[in-house]
């Protein structure tokens, strides 16, 4: 009804010539008139001058007034869809299609106003696209919202909130395709958005493996991985955790000054849709809390930290033993000493071991395969770990924090053994990258809004082994024991290895004092044959590993 009342107006400038040419019939009108508005002047023209007027002198100006004439006695507020016709188009088109709408709802219940989808918004835009000449399409809406906050040595440091929500194009024309992405959802915005994608694919060259997937690869349905934990925690409740955090590390003695502690939230609404059928959506919400602190005096000084991440906050490791073992990590790193050169066995802490593993994930990668730059492009089918080696990845682990039910190209996704008894068994693929491979996706597929998919893990990790971490120090005599690590000196194309790292030297089969300052080389190659995995496994981000033993690396002090 408000928009009623603004279109009179516009009209309303075009009438009085009519009424210059018409005073008599102006009078017998405005009886009519009078139920209708309380501006009887401007309306009376609609209903008599169509009649009586317009054949004379009115003719050339009452030609859309004859239009609104017949439709104005039948229901008088519609008029206004006349003159916004811009509006109009998008609700007269065919209905949303219902795996559109339903993952639309899914997304839209429960979260903030700003992260409601509209229904008709994706299947408005890939229509649009495909009026403008496109062959396909598909779309991603994401929809995010976080707070964070930070305190140093009881002060409050930093606290912020954010929200945003942005949507990506990707079209199709012929074998060459191009992305655009916008924050502005007006319907005239995005029409102009798919038709700008539209004329850049028709100018680029083409890609001979782009395209959507099949329909017989598409997800149909997947299961509840209980991604989305709906408790919104307010920046007090985040301050109070951080604060915990600190003060408990503080307290811990030989503890002398404080980095700070910091604890987050968020949540992401992920949706997408294209023009093969695929409709699909889900929520992802996230809770972090870390502390890092310093311990000693002068150059002395040492820092150490901990931190934990989950899905829910139920899962959460508590603030106080996030505090205390961050001061406890500090004080028993007091006082290192410089290690002597030599070739040792090299334990890798569980905090760092997930790296050797998210070096595997880059190696396996299809891109890096299919352009011949990873040092396992040839290893297929080969024994490239120890026995007993288990690595998978599992994108269907509930309350994972890389869980997902479907990839960013709509593939249903699986639970796959990478490394099966040391055995390398499958690449990493997203729709490209099989197509380059001759290989079929194995559904890695992962994608923002403004770029093309690439093939990613999601949640990445080693199985834990048969042996406690004492027993896989014991029988060393003299060795290393990695808890933190700096710098990045890995070679993908060749498995060179070469990191500075810190911890303590082992000798006698026991943690004997704390090393800093030395460097940690070999190959990744003969790395993976000669590792052991403990059976302290710990989920605490997508990518993780239990403390591992790799024989024979050679260390350099410095």
């Amino acid at each position: 009804m408000a928009k009623a009342k603004k279109t009179a107006p516009k009209s309303s400038p075009k009438k009085p010539a009519a009424k210059k040419s018409a005073k008599p019939a102006t009078r017998k009108v405005v009886k009519k008139a009078a139920p209708k508005k309380a501006a009887p002047e401007k309306v009376a023209p609609k209903k008599v001058v169509p009649k009586k007027v317009v054949p004379k002198k009115a003719a050339p100006k009452k030609a859309a007034p004859k239009k609104i004439a017949k439709a104005a006695p039948k229901v008088a507020p519609k008029v206004v869809k006349r003159p916004a016709p811009k509006i109009a188009k998008s609700p007269a088109r065919k209905p949303v299609p219902k795996p559109v709408a339903k993952a639309a709802a899914k997304i839209a219940r429960n979260t903030h106003p700003a992260g409601v989808l509209d229904a008709n918004l994706l299947s408005d835009l890939l229509k649009w696209a495909k009026d403008f000449g496109a062959d396909a399409a598909d779309a991603l809406y994401v929809n995010g919202e976080s707070i964070s906050v930070a305190q140093r040595l009881g002060k409050r440091e930093k606290l912020e909130s954010s929200e945003g929500r942005d949507l990506g194009l990707r079209v199709f024309v012929g074998k060459r395709q191009a992305f655009v992405s916008s924050t502005d959802f007006a319907p005239a915005s995005l029409r102009e958005l798919a038709s700008r994608a539209v004329d850049m694919a028709r100018a680029v060259p083409e890609d001979p493996v782009c395209g959507l997937a099949p329909e017989e690869l598409l997800a149909r349905s997947w299961p509840d991985l209980d991604l989305d934990d709906r408790t919104r925690p307010t920046a007090k409740k985040l301050i109070a955790m951080a604060s915990e955090a600190e003060d408990a590390a503080r307290a811990v003695k030989g503890v002398t000054n404080s980095e700070g502690a910091e604890a987050g939230w968020g949540r992401t609404s992920v949706m997408l849709a294209a023009s093969n059928g695929f409709s699909g959506g889900y929520r992802r919400s996230g809770f972090s809390l870390s502390c890092s602190v310093l311990g000693g005096e002068g150059t002395g000084m040492e820092r150490d930290y901990e931190w934990t991440s989950a899905v829910h906050l139920e899962d959460l490791m508590s603030a106080a033993k996030v505090g205390r073992n961050a001061g406890k990590f500090v004080v028993r790193r007091l006082n290192p000493r410089k290690a002597q050169s030599a070739r040792v066995p090299v334990i890798y802490d569980r905090r760092v071991s997930g790296g050797l593993i998210g070096h595997l994930a880059g190696a396996i990668n299809g891109r890096a395969v299919a352009r011949g730059t990873s040092f396992l492009k040839d290893k297929m089918g080969e024994r490239v770990f120890a026995e007993g080696i288990r690595i998978l990845d599992n994108p269907l682990r509930k309350r994972g924090l890389g869980s997902r039910p479907f990839d960013a190209e709509g593939l249903a996704t699986s639970r796959r053994a990478v490394i099966d008894d040391g055995v390398l068994t499958t690449w990493l693929l997203d729709l490209a990258a099989a197509r380059q491979l001759n290989l079929k996706p194995t559904g890695h597929a992962s994608r923002g809004v403004s770029g093309p998919p690439s093939p990613t893990t999601s949640n990445f990790y080693l199985e834990k082994g048969r042996l406690s971490v004492k027993e896989l120090i014991g029988d060393i005599k003299s060795g290393l024991y990695i808890t933190d690590m700096i710098g990045f000196g890995v070679n993908g194309v060749t498995g060179d290895y070469s990191r500075g790292a810190s911890g303590f030297w082992i000798e006698n089969g026991e943690l004997a004092w704390p090393v800093s300052g030395i460097t940690v080389a070999g190959n990744l190659k003969d790395m993976f044959l000669n590792m052991t995995a403990a059976n302290d496994l710990e989920f605490k981000s997508s990518t993780n590993a239990p403390t591992v033993r790799i024989e024979g690396l050679t260390v350099a002090g410095s």
